[in-house]
């Protein structure tokens, strides 16, 4: 018999490979992951995503009505719920397009079943965390103001000049991070460790293309430098725009 409680995370599968479905279901439902929802087109992905809340969505890169990357966009207007991409495309260019535009982390097919088990494990313990965070620190000191920036994780709301900037879940932990420790240095690898919170999985390049999309959703013309600057060799490092 066993005694593990059953997880409350709810979690979209997308992917029309009848197989793989069934394959990854029972594997979380081993792992006491029963609040499951498989579809096989981007369009009943969209609908379930209107009608319901996901703590997080699986996502197939090419399916019949929809390439993943395209329906990624169109998710990402409904819903800031981590995405992980299962993706056939070993390539570089197509693992970073999907991060680039909204994904939190990818797996290449074929894949281990518990390495996918693993990183869902890892975004679910990451949420916890920030709920742990949010009910035991008071509200200044979820909201970050640096200069032009404010980040309010209260609300989950980057603002940058006095407008709100929309980010996924990752680029949010990514700048509270950053805010949390300015004028720090962190190499990839530890940004990888803390933000994706799983050692040993993963492409650091995750990492790369995130900040890339967080520099320029934060960039002011004015400033000579860059707010996250690249170290190179070393690492990144957050400079206030305040000068602070």
């Amino acid at each position: 018999m066993n005694d593990r409680l059953e997880n409350p995370e709810r979690i979209l599968i997308v992917d029309d490979e009848e197989g793989l479905l069934t394959l990854v279901k029972i594997t979380l439902n081993k792992e006491q992951y029963h609040n499951i929802t498989c579809v096989s087109t981007g369009t009943e992905a969209l609908e379930c995503i209107k009608n319901n809340q996901y703590d997080l969505i699986i996502l197939d890169v090419m399916l019949p009505d929809y390439c993943g990357f395209d329906l990624c966009t169109k998710i990402r207007r409904q819903t800031i719920a981590p995405i992980i991409f299962l993706t056939a495309r070993t390539g570089d260019y197509d693992k970073l397009s999907g991060l680039a535009i909204g994904g939190d982390d990818y797996i290449t097919k074929p894949f281990n079943t518990m390495e996918l088990v693993a990183r869902i494990k890892a975004i679910f313990r990451r949420q916890q965390l920030e709920r742990s965070a949010l009910n035991t620190h008071s509200e200044s000191i979820m909201i970050y103001r640096y200069g032009y920036i404010v980040l309010d994780m209260t609300r989950g709301i980057l603002t940058v000049n006095n407008q709100d900037v929309e980010c996924t879940a990752k680029e949010l932990e990514l700048m509270e991070f950053f805010c949390q420790n300015p004028n720090k240095v962190f190499t990839t690898s530890h940004l990888y460790d803390t933000i994706w919170g799983l050692q040993g999985y993963g492409d650091e390049k995750t990492v790369t293309i995130h900040i890339s999309k967080l520099r320029k959703k934060i960039l002011d013309d004015n400033k000579p430098y860059k707010v996250i600057t690249n170290l190179r060799g070393i690492g990144y490092k957050f400079i206030p725009p305040d000068g602070s």
